[in-house]
């Protein structure tokens, strides 16, 4: 994405981290591009374009009140836990479920401190907040939008083609 964005005019520094083979080494790789000082690294999904500017505005807040925090949506549908051979162990209560999202934003020394123990211990993660789970320390959810989606499949654009074009914006192909 260097190239994309290297044109770009914006009023903050811009760095790029190499990519890592999982998503937690490209996170890392990044941190180690956070300047020295910062408040807080807020990762950012670009499979996640339709993200609003408001929402990650409170998730920052939270972050800077909490020392973490994460866009989530109440999960919609009906979650079953499933044995080895398919069958279904138990449904989970939807009420306490959420889907996160990104932007995740940690504060960098706690994000610091949580890969040292990640890396010691080999855990593996799906998403960043879950290094700061790992620690023991809180993450707040801040409630985001369904517009917010992961758009990875053809089906997720058209999905994104017509929400785009709901808020006026033209999508060419």
């Amino acid at each position: 994405y260097r190239d994309i964005f290297e044109g770009c005019p914006v009023s903050k520094p811009v760095k790029f981290a190499l990519p890592g083979k999982e998503r937690q080494d490209s996170v890392f790789n990044g941190l180690s591009e956070v300047r020295e000082g910062a408040a807080l690294a807020a990762i950012h999904d670009s499979a996640r374009p339709l993200v609003d500017l408001a929402d990650v505005s409170r998730c920052c807040a939270d972050a800077m009140e909490h020392g973490a925090a994460v866009l989530a949506v109440r999960c919609k549908a009906t979650v079953k836990e499933a044995n080895d051979d398919l069958s279904i162990a138990k449904t989970l209560d939807r009420s306490k479920l959420w889907e996160m999202q990104t932007p995740q934003v940690i504060k960098p020394d706690l994000l610091k401190e949580g890969f040292k123990l990640v890396n010691e211990k080999g855990y593996e993660v799906t998403d960043d907040v879950s290094i700061v789970e790992f620690m023991g320390e809180r993450v707040q959810i801040t409630e985001g939008s369904y517009v917010n989606i992961k758009v990875t499949t053809p089906e997720d654009m058209f999905i994104a083609e017509r929400l785009l074009n709901e808020q006026g914006v033209t999508v060419s192909a």
